[in-house]
């Protein structure tokens, strides 16, 4: 029986294993940069952070642009997971097998580690793991660190699509007022009530509950402990036995949601990929939107 693989590893684990030729780490360092338009709309940039890469990063790691690398380059809706073909060769391209032991490293240890845990999950790839507290933590332990690009051999990835781990827009919009959807938006609160929006309206799906991503993080940095995790995930009353689906802007932050409801073990768990950057522009989806209320459409997606 193969060994359990530890969703959540720490600077300890991972300093044991950098010789491994079975682990591979995987620097997902990026950002999300927004600017006002104007008084309560906002515009967002999706960047990723090749130059930081370049100049240090743990020993071995490989880097992924998560803006460019593992998304759908031809659909209109922006950071959509790519295709099998394309999310293979990303793979293969660095070192990526089958049997390839991942470890997802971002700043400090979030939503774009738990992103790529996401995306090999949805192509039928258990073996991944984010490393707590990120790049961040391993450079304030003094760890060592190198420089430049890293270059493995090419290895064999093959995509298994888990089309349950990912609604389309038209899905979702049939199950919604279903009795065993639970719905969580994980974006910050001014953006759920639509006192900040991105794109043409505010707001969130109807029936979603906001739960934003720093609800998940511990002050330290890093993902809150197990204990604390089950404690506050039991006071919103989110429920093992019913079916959750978490969206945001896009499809990124919702998958710090999914990452941790799995460390709670947690198993009917889904990405609306499109998120607010998909349904919002659509004004045949109905919207709430607290601000503003009074404008949103009819839901006639049922």
């Amino acid at each position: 029986m193969a060994t359990p693989i530890d969703l959540l590893v720490s600077t300890e684990w991972l300093g044991a294993r950098l010789d491994d030729p079975e682990v591979r780490v995987v620097d997902m360092r990026g950002y999300v940069v927004t600017r006002p338009l104007e008084p309560g709309v906002e515009h967002a940039d999706y960047r990723g952070a090749l130059e930081e890469y370049l100049a240090a990063h743990i020993p071995g790691a490989v880097y992924i642009d998560w803006t460019r690398d593992i998304v759908d380059l031809d659909d209109p809706v922006p950071a959509q997971v790519a295709p099998p073909e394309r999310f293979a060769a990303a793979m293969a391209e660095r070192g990526i097998g089958d049997q390839t032991h991942v470890v997802a490293v971002d700043h400090a240890g979030g939503q774009f580690a738990t992103r790529l845990w996401w995306a090999l999950n949805y192509y039928g790839h258990d073996a991944v793991s984010v490393f707590q507290g990120g790049w961040n933590r391993w450079v304030e332990a003094g760890n060592p660190v190198e420089s430049g690009p890293v270059t493995p051999p090419r290895a064999v990835f093959t995509p298994r699509v888990r089309l349950e781990l990912r609604l389309t827009a038209d899905q979702l919009a049939f199950r919604l007022g279903q009795p065993d959807l639970q719905l969580i938006d994980a974006r910050d609160a001014g953006q759920y009530t639509g006192a900040r929006r991105r794109g043409p309206r505010g707001g969130h799906i109807p029936g979603a509950i906001n739960l934003s991503r720093e609800f998940f993080f511990a002050p330290e940095g890093g993902f809150l402990p197990l204990e604390e995790l089950r404690r506050r995930i039991e006071q919103a009353r989110i429920a093992a036995d019913r079916s959750t689906v978490a969206y945001c802007n896009g499809g990124v932050a919702a998958t710090v949601v999914l990452f941790n409801l799995a460390r709670l073990g947690y198993s009917n768990l889904a990405n609306y990929d499109g998120s607010w950057n998909e349904w919002g522009p659509r004004l045949d989806l109905p919207a709430v939107d607290r601000e503003h209320p009074g404008i949103e459409p009819p839901p006639t997606h049922r």
